[in-house]
């Protein structure tokens, strides 16, 4: 893991956090597992924001995450 960038790392380490949680297999840890990952790609949008311009389609972008994350925990 040490050759990918801060950003590619931090998705790795979510996914990789979220699998030790879970402890025993769940049905959906997979689901979990992207779910975490997700989360950390939509909080990385916020950090990249303070760069640049913040355009609609990017809080679209970053809800969009958001919402395929909820689903794949199975929340409403």
């Amino acid at each position: 893991m040490t050759d990918l960038s801060p950003a590619a790392q931090a998705i790795v380490q979510a996914f990789s956090d979220r699998y030790e949680l879970l402890g025993p297999l769940e049905g959906d840890w997979q689901e979990q597992c992207i779910a975490a990952a997700l989360r950390v790609i939509a909080d990385q949008l916020i950090d990249n924001w303070y760069e640049m311009d913040i355009t609609d389609q990017m809080r679209e972008q970053r809800y969009d995450f958001y919402v395929i994350a909820k689903e794949l925990e199975g929340q409403p």
